[in-house]
């Protein structure tokens, strides 16, 4: 359809980001965000994701736009904004809609809009299409074209980049499926794979987090058996892994952007065909239901109102993502039974922590408190003296098993899940 067409990425975080630099090098792209801090960040050559270093960002041909207009010269817009769930945790898509909207007011006769943003089957066709019809006066399938191509962004990794792995992608016609293979297969080796159709990669997509979402809750479940039993679950999972087929899942807080929310949204498509996807929400609510059980577990080893320390509070390690974390809940379970949690998180933003989750980090952990709680493994925490942080007879909870190859000094108590 286009030779050397010009792309468009809207949405510039830890999926859009990315995206464009690497389609970059072999296109025109310009990119767009509705924060203008973000752009002028990333103008300057740091990415507060700490997905791109510096180099990566100031050498790329990347256009960071601001002026809508100068959008319309684009062939391609590719919408990357985020999916979460609302508080009954139902698809919250009001950035799915606002990016439709705002593409729906550039776009022309051929124009291709192809969404990465996770979402139920069905969604990009009968939701998001509608939408970019009404904005454009233009008919979708005809005058322009849908596409679909799951995001699978790995926050953090540094081999599993966007242009080192499959990407799946899907058009409204075989003409677009073709395009879009050509141009994400121009940044990653031709590595793609074109789907039967656009409901089915986006399918797919929901199904690779929901299964890790699963497979995490079975972990987590027995975890709460054997801890009952006097045993540890990362000692089981250790004798169990030497099994050539045993899966290595681990247990733990489950929260993110994609693994705790994408199933949430196959649930949501399942109940709306009269289907009750017991398996998945099973998995959801034992997830959920994770830092309570922690916070309960830890109580009974702790005296009243104990001075708890809580290390990292990203949803994963060596991330600054705070989106969704689960630390979040631990951390209010605990105050609930009346103790005082302070949170030490040296790569997560102090700011933004406290303006999602009304929160305030230390700067600085102090001495001596009663607990401390390993709930995220950043790196440089193994290391870190316990002796002086926790009290004599105080406990070192490991909840992700970062000391457990360590000798706690004598006179702590160790707690692991």
């Amino acid at each position: 359809m286009y030779e050397n067409p010009v792309i468009t990425v809207v949405g510039l975080g830890y999926v859009g980001l990315p995206l464009a630099v690497a389609l970059a090098r072999h296109f025109e792209v310009m990119g767009y965000d509705i924060d203008e801090k973000r752009i002028a960040e990333l103008r300057s050559g740091h990415d507060r994701t700490g997905e791109l270093s510096r180099g990566e960002l100031t050498d790329s041909a990347l256009e960071y736009v601001t002026d809508p207009e100068a959008l319309k010269e684009a062939h391609i817009f590719i919408v990357t904004v985020p999916t979460p769930v609302d508080a009954e945790n139902k698809p919250d898509l009001r950035a799915v809609e606002s990016a439709s909207r705002f593409v729906g007011s550039l776009i022309r006769m051929g124009s291709v809009v192809v969404y990465e943003s996770t979402v139920y089957p069905g969604c990009t066709e009968a939701f998001c299409g509608p939408i970019l019809e009404a904005e454009s006066d233009l008919i979708a399938g005809q005058d322009f074209f849908l596409g679909y191509s799951p995001e699978r962004i790995n926050p953090g990794d540094k081999v599993h980049r966007v242009d080192s792995i499959t990407k799946v992608v899907a058009g409204q016609t075989e003409k677009v499926a073709q395009l879009l293979a050509q141009v994400y297969g121009a940044m990653n080796g031709n590595d793609t794979f074109i789907a039967r159709d656009i409901r089915t990669a986006e399918a797919s997509k929901v199904i690779e987090n929901a299964q890790r979402d699963i497979n995490i809750a079975f972990v987590n479940e027995i975890a709460e058996i054997f801890g009952k039993m006097g045993l540890s679950i990362y000692d089981v999972l250790e004798a169990a892994n030497t099994k050539w087929n045993f899966l290595p899942f681990s247990p733990g807080l489950v929260g993110g952007h994609c693994i705790g929310v994408d199933p949430y949204y196959l649930a949501h498509a399942a109940e709306k065909i009269g289907v009750d996807p017991r398996v998945i929400l099973s998995g959801r609510r034992i997830n959920d239901n994770m830092a309570r059980s922690i916070a309960a577990r830890l109580d009974a080893e702790l005296p009243r109102g104990a001075r708890i320390l809580m290390l990292g509070f990203t949803f994963k390690e060596n991330v600054p993502d705070i989106r969704n974390t689960k630390v979040i809940d631990l951390v209010r379970a605990l105050e609930e039974k009346g103790h005082d949690v302070a949170v030490y998180d040296p790569i997560a933003d102090a700011d933004e922590i406290r303006a999602h989750y009304d929160l305030s980090v230390i700067e600085t952990p102090e001495l001596a408190y009663d607990a401390v709680v390993g709930a995220v493994p950043h790196s440089g925490f193994a290391e870190l003296p316990l002796r002086g942080l926790v009290r004599a007879d105080g406990l070192v909870a490991d909840i992700k098993g970062i000391w457990r190859k360590r000798s706690v000094p004598q006179g702590l108590r160790y707690w692991t899940l």
